[in-house]
């Protein structure tokens, strides 16, 4: 791992509020903070929890050099205990968070963050810019190829992406979400993600026709001919220029993996009639992929048109995000001590009811259906109280009290959800592995792309008391 100097990658008022809990005497108080976002992007059902490893890296490399020291003191604004404190900063806290790929819900704690009020309070824009970046982007990924079925979903953004590290990181989160591979090759050299491309247009209109390209590119790609066919006319000229490529290889025992590619017109019924023709030619197994300004809501209505498109190559609209350009996720205070020794749960309150905070250290279970091994409800408690699938749980809706739903002992499983988080030991084609697994558990209705059913997430008695207490008292 090439170590990045991140320690300046905040807001200014993270800086003024350490030097002034250092004024105060309480830097070292200890304090609970909690990160969690209010609702799910794009409309989806869940979100895929993504960019845990960097966080982790940053923790680990968090330091101040002398450079930083420097600039901060030519702004005039720190006094110069407060930049020796900087000095010899570490972070000395603990944080625990879900697994880096698993579906995750609003208004639940995704990682709680315990350590000195200064220090809990510094990383607040660090770990939001790289947590909420990358959940955006592996949820739509999971609309993605939802939408796509069991077809092959390819990342091509890197060129639309809102810079390198939107662009690397993305393509990360994106396979994360599920997609299969990626163009990205810096992605695909950091993380182990499959890469693939073709050609472009350029490639086709830089031979003295169409045949001749193609034929170039078989030399050098026999083994892996993806050719692109919209240079000119597609049906006229693109895919038979292709059949004829196809033909000559197979005539040399060359031929091997092999398709056309089509990057624009109405790829319903291009697709079809490129299948009907690639089929009368012999060329069953020849490929079929498309391109260019697909999202899901495309994909799902080309589908539904009977397309015959084997791989979808989507770019700008996935790793850009563009049906939601953020998470919105947040980072709160939920406990501190005060100086009495003990934590004292807190609370946020807003004329928005949607922004008042859930006081105290919570733990966040996962109630799943034990017949079908799918998710009934995230219950969210206080960090005391355990949950055991050996004894009858009734879970409420907190907006809704009278809701209910009461579960029998022996008929659901209980799985914690918060877990140390420590330097990365997986590699990104397992945590792709284990989010494919967790979306497994969750129930078609909560995957639809429109108006999917909402997930319960609940809190426990205790827990919804001490927010009340709390708010009317």
């Amino acid at each position: 791992m090439v170590k990045r100097d991140l320690s300046l990658l905040t807001d200014f008022y993270q800086l003024t509020m350490m030097q002034g809990y250092l004024r105060a005497g309480v830097s070292d108080r200890q304090s609970v903070f909690e990160l969690f976002f209010r609702a799910n992007p794009s409309g989806n059902g869940f979100s895929v929890f993504a960019g845990i490893a960097q966080f982790a890296e940053y923790l680990d490399s968090l330091e101040f050099g002398g450079d930083d020291i420097d600039y901060l003191r030519s702004l005039g604004v720190f006094d110069d205990g407060f930049l020796e404190y900087l000095r010899g900063f570490r972070f000395e806290g603990s944080v625990e968070a879900f697994a880096e790929g698993s579906v995750c819900f609003p208004n639940e704690p995704l990682m709680v963050v315990k350590a000195p009020i200064a220090q809990a309070n510094f990383i607040e824009t660090a770990l939001l810019n790289i947590v909420n970046h990358q959940t955006l982007i592996a949820t739509k990924a999971t609309r993605v190829r939802l939408a796509a079925g069991d077809d092959e979903v390819l990342e091509f953004g890197l060129r639309r992406a809102q810079g390198a590290d939107a662009g690397v990181l993305g393509a990360r989160a994106a396979f994360i979400g599920g997609v299969h591979a990626t163009s990205n090759v810096l992605a695909g050299l950091k993380f182990g993600i499959p890469v693939r491309g073709t050609h472009s247009h350029s490639w086709v209109m830089g031979f003295g026709d169409e045949l001749e390209a193609f034929r170039q590119y078989a030399i050098s790609f026999p083994d892996k001919c993806i050719l692109l066919v919209d240079t000119y006319d597609t049906l006229e000229s693109g895919i038979p220029n292709a059949i004829k490529v196809f033909d000559e290889l197979k005539a040399k025992g060359k031929l091997g993996s092999h398709g056309i590619r089509l990057d624009s017109g109405d790829f319903a019924y291009l697709s079809k009639q490129a299948r009907k023709m690639l089929d009368s030619s012999g060329h069953r197994a020849a490929t079929i992929t498309a391109s260019g300004d697909l999202d899901e809501d495309l994909i799902q209505n080309l589908k539904l048109q009977g397309a015959r498109i084997d791989t979808w190559g989507v770019g700008t609209k996935l790793i850009t995000s563009a049906s939601a350009p953020s998470l919105g996720g947040v980072y709160k205070l939920c406990a501190i001590d005060e100086g009495t020794g003990v934590l004292t749960p807190k609370i946020k309150v807003s004329e928005n009811p949607d922004k008042i905070t859930t006081p105290g250290v919570k733990k966040v279970y996962r109630i799943y259906d034990s017949k079908h091994n799918k998710i009934k409800a995230d219950l969210i408690t206080l960090e005391h109280e355990d949950v055991s699938k050996r004894q009858d749980l009734t879970l409420f809706d907190p907006k809704a009290p009278w809701k209910k739903m009461k579960l029998r002992s022996g008929e659901f499983d209980v799985r914690p959800m918060l877990e140390p988080v420590t330097s990365p030991a997986k590699t990104v084609s397992q945590i792709r592995e284990y989010s494919l697994r967790e979306q497994n558990t969750l129930w078609d209705e909560h995957k639809r792309l429109v108006n999917p059913h909402v997930m319960p997430v609940d809190l426990s008695q205790e827990l919804f008391d001490l927010k009340n207490k709390l708010l009317f008292n």
